[in-house]
């Protein structure tokens, strides 16, 4: 009898959050109502993945799932907190390494990332509620500020969050089904 694969750390689970109802016509809230289906849909896409396949990629671009996630992470931060607040942020790329490849330590584990990709949706949440979508960007960050620089509105930069997470979770799609044959989650 073949030995079983070592499934990864048991991971909270939240239950993937329902598409945005067709009724919704606010738009603040259909963008942070798809973006929390789409972040609970890529959780979902990983949950349940042995430790090995969430860290080996089977695409020649090299990219992990597990390093996907953290790229998922940083990139909400970079654009929300250190592009629209214009907060200091530590190691705004830290997703990637000296040559610019997404990475992911040993020692991070897919529970830290994805209670880091939960975090950060509401963190998003609460910036968002508290702004309008025509506010831009504030001046220090990831803008600078200078006079020539067009900083991005709110509502821009939860398009741009939005349409990576749309992505990304196809990215899943495929790296799932061809790590393990699991599909249409």
């Amino acid at each position: 009898m073949g030995r079983r694969p070592q499934l990864t750390e048991s991971v909270p689970m939240r239950s993937v959050v329902p598409e945005p109802s067709p009724q919704l016509s606010d738009p603040q809230e259909l963008l942070l109502g798809y973006l929390d289906f789409l972040r609970s849909t890529v959780a979902a896409k990983i949950t349940g993945m042995t430790e090995s396949d969430l860290r080996t990629s089977r695409l020649p671009s090299g990219w992990s799932p597990l390093e996907l996630i953290k790229h998922l992470v940083y990139m909400e931060r970079r654009w929300l907190r250190w592009g629209f607040l214009g907060e200091p942020v530590p190691e705004p790329h830290g997703d990637k390494d000296a040559s610019g490849r997404w990475h992911v330590g040993p020692e991070e584990t897919v529970t830290e990332l994805l209670a880091a990709l939960y975090a950060g949706g509401e963190r998003t949440r609460a910036i968002v509620t508290g702004a309008a979508l025509k506010a831009d960007s504030s001046a220090g960050g990831r803008f600078t500020g200078d006079a020539h620089e067009q900083r991005p509105s709110l509502g821009w930069i939860l398009s741009h969050v939005l349409q990576e997470y749309a992505r990304h979770a196809g990215h899943l799609d495929i790296a799932r089904e061809l790590a393990d044959g699991v599909v249409g989650k």
